[in-house]
């Protein structure tokens, strides 16, 4: 075999190897997506080699590029051997046959049209969709879809079914800008204001959900303590767009870029900037220039960066900092504050490799049967452990935290940045792992046992009504240009 063909086989299994670690890390087959994290090449190479067996899988790869090299030349061998011999038959009639087959698989169906990766979906079921999908055809395909669009004539179209959803005083007016008034029943406290954006917090993994294995019995409690809404979505999977709708309430729609890599997309307004005389923080184990973080967060007039290059901790994996030493590294701050605060603590451990700090004694993994995981959602025992030490490190964080002057008039917002697929059908509707919910669904928490009245709301809300709803806590006014609704609002 020349170097060219071997070149050809190397490539054709480096892409199916990368499909198979795709599904294995969201469960779907590899798409333009996966650009997303060549733009950080260092932390995605990293996290790879901490969760994945790179070694063995590449010593698997040479190995198979051996043996196919050997057994194509042994064919192409004998197909000579043979050549020399005697002169190959040519039968006309099957050639044209397996033609026409040919042609016709390829072609895919009885219609006018040909089959086209998109009609996998029609199957309506997410694991057979991505099943169907060649790997190869579906990352080409989807490449064209990086490229962001706007279409405003389509958004004026619909424009008077948002302006009746969100009450605009001018419907007749294409713009979605609002200034809302200190509602009654507000706090008059000037409360601060702990938003824990929480990674992969899916809700049916939780005890709030009803899961059996009880993964996450004192955020129970606190959610028993507080307004607490079961029924929240992000608008999309992953970090980086949840932390987008979050702070300028659009949902990040783009289907496969951030639109935190979208320099169009970056330059918005955020609630957040109404929360005058208010110190701004943002807390975050790792580095915030992974998937441009950093590049969103300018927004914020005035606010404070505290990440794994000015905490004093230990760096745990590719993510940084523990999410315990995060949380008492944002403890130590409040409790040096003179005036109210508004801060985002952004976690990162629920997450491959799935490492637990060592030194976390009091923290005690425990282990469950193969078919007790499969049964409640959990594909491994180190993804079970990871979710039950997110419990520890908000239990750390809360109880830490009452010792201190600044919780009694602090309101912290817990919410999970996105979720994870997994099997639901134990706690939810078939529909929530057929079509997928699971990736979107996630909890809401607003607790201040001091300032909130306990309640268990069941509505569909989102993130993109995070920012919306503090703002009418804090009883001031604000101005919303986005979609976020504030959920506690009477009308």
């Amino acid at each position: 075999m020349d170097l060219v063909s071997c070149c050809g086989y190397f490539h054709c299994f480096v892409f199916f190897i990368a499909d198979f670690i795709s599904f294995s890390y969201n469960e779907t087959r590899l798409d333009a997506g996966a650009i997303n994290f060549v733009e950080d090449p260092g932390i995605s190479l990293h996290m790879i080699w901490q969760t994945y067996p790179l070694v063995w899988i590449l010593a698997g790869l040479v190995c198979a590029l051996i043996s196919v090299q050997w057994a194509l030349s042994k064919t192409y061998g004998r197909i000579e051997d043979t050549i020399q011999n005697k002169t190959v038959e040519y039968r006309k009639g099957p050639f044209i046959i397996m033609a026409v087959v040919l042609a016709v698989f390829v072609y895919g169906r009885v219609h006018s049209k040909p089959l086209m990766w998109k009609d996998a979906f029609a199957l309506k079921d997410g694991f057979k969709a991505y099943l169907a999908l060649n790997p190869l055809q579906n990352f080409v395909a989807t490449m064209r879809l990086r490229k962001p669009v706007q279409n405003e004539s389509q958004a004026r179209q619909y424009f008077p079914l948002i302006a009746d959803f969100l009450q605009l005083s001018e419907p007749d007016v294409f713009n979605y800008k609002r200034t809302i008034a200190p509602r009654s029943g507000a706090l008059k406290s000037k409360p601060n204001v702990v938003l824990v954006i929480c990674e992969s917090f899916s809700m049916y993994k939780s005890t709030m959900s009803g899961n059996p294995l009880n993964t996450t019995p004192y955020f129970d409690s606190l959610c028993k303590q507080g307004i607490f809404f079961e029924r929240c979505f992000s608008p999309h999977f992953s970090t980086a767009r949840g932390l987008f709708a979050i702070i300028t309430g659009i949902p990040d729609v783009q289907l496969f870029k951030f639109s935190t890599r979208n320099p169009a997309a970056l330059n918005q307004n955020t609630i957040i900037n109404n929360f005058e005389k208010y110190s701004k923080h943002y807390f975050l184990g790792g580095d915030p220039k992974f998937n441009n973080f950093e590049g969103l967060l300018q927004n914020i007039k005035e606010l404070k960066l505290h990440t794994e290059e000015n905490i004093h901790a230990s760096r745990l994996n590719v993510w940084g900092i523990s999410d315990k030493d995060l949380f008492l590294a944002a403890n130590d701050v409040f409790k040096k504050e003179k005036k109210p605060f508004f801060a985002i603590v952004q976690t990162s451990n629920n997450h491959r490799p799935y490492t637990i700090q060592v030194s976390d004694t009091d923290f005690v993994s425990i282990t469950v049967s193969k078919d007790s995981l499969k049964k409640y959602g959990f594909e491994s025992m180190e993804e079970l452990n990871a979710f039950r030490y997110s419990d520890y490190c908000f239990k750390t964080f809360i109880e830490t935290a009452k010792k201190e002057d600044y919780f009694h008039n602090t309101i912290f917002v817990f919410i999970g940045d996105h979720g994870v697929a997994g099997n639901a059908d134990a706690v939810y509707p078939e529909a929530w792992t057929q079509q997928r919910l699971t990736d979107e669904h996630v909890p809401l928490l607003f607790y201040a046992p001091y300032l909130l009245e306990p309640q268990r709301r069941s509505e569909t809300v989102s993130q993109i009504d995070v920012l919306p709803t503090i703002a009418g806590l804090l009883a001031r006014p604000y101005v919303n240009t986005t979609l976020g609704r504030d959920l506690l609002h009477p009308a």
